[in-house]
Formats: C-alpha cells, sequence, structure tokens
C-alpha cells in the first residue's frame, strides 16, 4: 500500500483554495531566505514546506534571495543558499529571482502610496517615534508630520531617494491607524535612509524599503499564490493584505503561518551562529558542529535523513521543541542499509598473536553491509599483530568487564578466539603492547566446539592498517536549552571536538573520498570530510549507534 503524507492545516488551506477557484487552481509558493547568513536546520524545513506543498500540488516554487538590507548581505551567503537548496533536492529552474530587482517598482509604488493619501514622510527620532507608538495597553499618537501635504511629502521622498539627508533623518511611513491594537499597523516605516552600498546595485540607492513593506510586493510580483511563512509573521498578516490591496499589484497572495521548532542542545538563530562563526568558536559555517545546511552536510548527514526528520517532525501551528535524538535516529535509519561497514581502531593497542605463524597472512571475507546483500563482500588481512581498541583491554578489569584481561578469552570480529597470556609495560608502568595466543580451530569468528564467549572486540593488522585522522563530535553546547540563563556563550561545549591523529583503519577504506560514509564497526557512522585524499585521510563521526530516540518510542 502506498503511504500518503498527512493533510495538515496548510494543504487543507490550499485544497479548499483550489475547490473555490480562489487562484485558478495554481499552486506557487516560495522560499525568500535573506542572503545574511548561511541556512540552518530551520530554513530546512520552511524548504521542505515551500517546495513540498508545490511539489504535491503541481505548481512551482520561487528562490528569491530577500535582499532589501545591504548592510548584511553579500553575494557568498546567495551562493551558500543555492548550494544548500539544490543539494537536499529541490529545483527552482527558471525561478530564481532577487527583491532587489523590484526596488524601481517598490519606489514606485510608495510615490503611488504618498498620491493616495496613505503614506508620509516622519521626521520624527527613532525614540520619538518609540514613545508615540504606545503600548499593548495604551493607544499611540499621530505624528506631528502625519498630516503634511501630498506635494511635500513627494518632496521629501524624493530628496531622501537623492540622498540630501543623513541616516535617520526622515522615514516613510504608511498611514494606517495609530489606535490599532495590533502594533505593526501604527503607522508602521516603509522606507529608510541607509547609505550603505548594495551588493548587487552598489550606489543606485541610499533608500531601502522595510522587510513588511517589500515582501508582499515580492510576492505579488512573482504571482505568488500561498506565501508561506514562520509564525512571527502571524501578527504582520493584517499589514501584508494592507500593502496588498493598497498598491495596484497584480497579484494578490494568501499568508499562511506555521510553526518554527527548536532542537534540544543547539542553537538555530543566524545572528547567533554568525556570532560562533565571528568568535571563532567554531572553524567557519560549515563547522560539523553547527546545524547549518553546510555544516550538516560536511558532518555526514544526508538529504534523506533531514528530509525524513522534517517529515517526522510535522507541520504545527505551536513552536514545538524536538529531542536531538529524533534527527540522529533519522540519519542511523537512512544510513543503516546505503553505509558499509569496516574496521577502524581509533585508540590502538597493538596485540602480538605468539602462536600465529610469523610473516603468514590471511584474507577473511566478510560481508560489507548485512543489511544489503547486494552491497556484496570484503576481504580483511589479519596477521600475527593486530591493533585492537585500548579500552577493550584492562589489566584489571571490574565486574562486568567483558572485553580483554589476563587470562580472558575473546572474539576477534570475523577472525578468531584470543586468549591474553601476556602483558607488556613501558619503564612509567603504561600498558605498550598485550600478548595473546590464538585457537586455530576458531578461524572465521566461531568455535566448532560450541563455547561461547561475551566478549568481542573489532581490530585491523597492524601490517596492513592505513592511519587517517578521525574528528569525533559531541554537542556544541551543554544545556538543553542553550539561551537558557540569557547567554548561550556561557553553555560551550569545551569538549566538542576531540582530533584523533592516529587511528588505525583497515586497508579497504584507502581510495575513500571526500563525503563517503562508513560504518565504523561498534563505534558509529562516519563521512570523509571534505579536506580528506587518499594519502591523507579525514573522517567526521556523523553519529554513534546507540538510537537512544528508537528505544525511548519502543519503551512508549
Amino acid at each position: 500500500m502506498e503511504e500518503t503524507k498527512p493533510v495538515h492545516f496548510i494543504k487543507e488551506a490550499i485544497i479548499e483554495d483550489n475547490k473555490t477557484g480562489r487562484y485558478g487552481g495554481a499552486v506557487v509558493t516560495r522560499f525568500p531566505p535573506e542572503p545574511n547568513g548561511y541556512l540552518h536546520l530551520g530554513h530546512a524545513k520552511a524548504i521542505a514546506i515551500d517546495f513540498g506543498m508545490a511539489a504535491d500540488f503541481g505548481g512551482r516554487c520561487h528562490l528569491r534571495m530577500d535582499d532589501t538590507n545591504p548592510s548584511k548581505e553579500d553575494e557568498s551567503y546567495v551562493a551558500s543558499i543555492k548550494r544548500d537548496v539544490a543539494w537536499l533536492g529541490w529545483s527552482w529552474g527558471e525561478h530564481f529571482y532577487y527583491g532587489s530587482d523590484y526596488f524601481d517598482k517598490m519606489y514606485e509604488w510608495a510615490i503611488h502610496l504618498i498620491r493616495e493619501g496613505k503614506a508620509y514622510v516622519d521626521d520624527l527620532s527613532p525614540e520619538e517615534m518609540s514613545t508615540y507608538r504606545g503600548t499593548l495597553t495604551k493607544p499611540g499618537k499621530n505624528s506631528p508630520y502625519r498630516d503634511r501635504g501630498i506635494d511635500e511629502n513627494l518632496d521629501l521622498f524624493t530628496r531622501m531617494k537623492n540622498g540630501e539627508f543623513p541616516n535617520g533623518a526622515r522615514v516613510l511611513r504608511a498611514k494606517i491607524d495609530m489606535a490599532s491594537p495590533n502594533m505593526n499597523m501604527r503607522d508602521p516605516v516603509i522606507y529608510r535612509i541607509m547609505k550603505v552600498p548594495h551588493y548587487r546595485s552598489g550606489d543606485t540607492w541610499c533608500i531601502y524599503p522595510m522587510y513588511d513593506y517589500a515582501h508582499p510586493l515580492e510576492d505579488a510580483i512573482e504571482g505568488i499564490t500561498h506565501s508561506l511563512c514562520s509564525l512571527e509573521f502571524e501578527d504582520h498578516r493584517p499589514l501584508y493584505d494592507w500593502v496588498i490591496q493598497n498598491c495596484p499589484v497584480p497579484a494578490k497572495p494568501r499568508q499562511i503561518e506555521f510553526a518554527r521548532f527548536n532542537l534540544t542542545y543547539t542553537m538555530m538563530s543566524k545572528r547567533k551562529l554568525l556570532q560562533l562563526v565571528e568568535q571563532n568558536v567554531v572553524n567557519g559555517w560549515d563547522d560539523p558542529r553547527l546545524p547549518t545546511i553546510a555544516g550538516l552536510r560536511r558532518r555526514g548527514y544526508t538529504p534523506e535523513a533531514l528530509k525524513d526528520f522534517c517529515e517526522r517532525i510535522g507541520v504545527a501551528k505551536a513552536i514545538s521543541t524536538v529531542d536531538l535524538a529524533l534527527l540522529e535516529h533519522c540519519i542511523r535509519e537512512d544510513l543503516n542499509k546505503r553505509a558499509n561497514r569496516a574496521m577502524a581502531v581509533l585508540n590502538p593497542l597493538k596485540v602480538v598473536i605468539t602462536n600465529y605463524p610469523e610473516g603468514k597472512v590471511e584474507e577473511l571475507e566478510t560481508d560489507n553491509n548485512p543489511e544489503n546483500p547486494a552491497a556484496g563482500k570484503r576481504k580483511i588481512p589479519f596477521s600475527r599483530e593486530v591493533y585492537i581498541e585500548r579500552d577493550d583491554f584492562m589489566e584489571v578489569p571490574p565486574k562486568g568487564f567483558y572485553r580483554l584481561s589476563p587470562g580472558k578469552e575473546i572474539r576477534l570480529k570475523n577472525a578468531c578466539y584470543i586468549t591474553c597470556t601476556d602483558v607488556v609495560k613501558d619503564a612509567a608502568g603504561n600498558v605498550t603492547e598485550v600478548h595473546c595466543t590464538y585457537d586455530p580451530a576458531t578461524m572465521g569468528g566461531w568455535s566448532s566446539d560450541g563455547r561461547k564467549v561475551k566478549g568481542t572486540s573489532h581490530w585491523v593488522s597492524a601490517k596492513h592498517a592505513i592511519t587517517a585522522t578521525v574528528h569525533l563530535y559531541e554537542n556544541l553546547f551543554l544545556t538543553v536549552d542553550p539561551d537558557d540563563g540569557g547567554d548561550f556563550m556561557k553553555n560551550i561545549n569545551p569538549k566538542s571536538l576531540t582530533v584523533i591523529t592516529d587511528a588505525k583503519l583497515e586497508p579497504s577504506l584507502a581510495e575513500t573520498k571526500a563525503h563517503d560514509r562508513v560504518q565504523f564497526e561498534r563505534l558509529g557512522y562516519f563521512c570523509a570530510d571534505d579536506d580528506s585524499k587518499p594519502g591523507a585521510l579525514v573522517f567526521n563521526r556523523i553519529v554513534n549507534l546507540r538510537d537512544t530516540w528508537a528505544k525511548e518510542k519502543a519503551k512508549k
């Protein structure tokens, strides 16, 4: 049976519009990020909704750079946004736009509002304007400049455009209702003076439209039918509609809001992520510890896992906090069948199998992926000296320790049973080498006489091992809510990254390319870093193997 997607409130609204013929059955959405930073996981959800709704109804979704604030925007951010949206698997086709493409038309419609007596130039300072605006319980009062004549407003606005006034000297405000219970309708500013070069238009403009004025006009110009946005714009919707109704626009889009989500142990604010980047807390926007799409991609997350995550959290009307364990569950689910297995030892301890013939090498065959028979098999070299994890040996083990210790027999995965017979230490008393014997009858990893061992260790042949750098990532923040307490910088985890420079890997990984993903058995899923190359391999741990989300769900 084909699985059907849930019908959430946005889809219901579009279905109803199609029934009534509101837009002639057309569905045109848009994803309109501001190019002032890299996209993060919250944007991935918005992208899934914007592009997903268009796809579900056979429509189209535009990708638009909402670049009306030149003080923070840059072409490099545009490139990163396009790269991220495409990597997630969405296509905008020929429908890529810039809000700045419409500056002339926005200015023309501002003139229209002035001529209609619906906009005026105000000289109040920002502090005075805030006082005049009132409060949630007290209505605002009219600016003394509200009743300027149309000709004076036209003259002043033209001079604003021509650069005759300094920053902050004057603004253009919509004339709506200073007593409105909705603060956004109390004569909002729609243009401000900002003598900052625009990354596309240079010094052509020194006045720029405010978001609440520009966004509905951009939507209308492009023929957007359903303007899907996050919940904080719900109170702005009356202003969105007012702009559409009072400007001679070619279309009348409908704004629908959905809730954002928070993720435990994670910060999802472009402004705060930028602070982490600028203060070198992380190594750029694509640091694998960040929830940016670029960071998640570099860490090794797949588009399919992120789409699955967005689908699972759903579309809601109330802000929710999602457990990071769900995101990790989604990537494990995705990689379980697609990622081949290999053995790697991150903290190597040499084991010498004293009764194994010197110089002898055997090739042991094992599955590349037991969850996917089509992945085939591989051969692993086995020799007299192997590396195991240092944590898999204890000279004086506590109760319940099932790994290697003096006199203890364990299994080397896919190889044989070994028993510890001797320990070699350096002058400081540190264990440098472990001597063992093996049982030839157990080659292949199992005993013919039926005896069982509780402990199994992964390993690599010392003679054939390749050396690699491995990055182990933990949560960037120590607390579930990094903002709790008011200063998220105080909650940085100082141990969020551990760099291992002498990891030993089985030789099948020698030709691993950047972005190749693999499961290091018993250790987790790993991805070859952007900087990784044969001869100088670098792996990022995507996630460990312990699935806390699935276990908690099973309990419930």
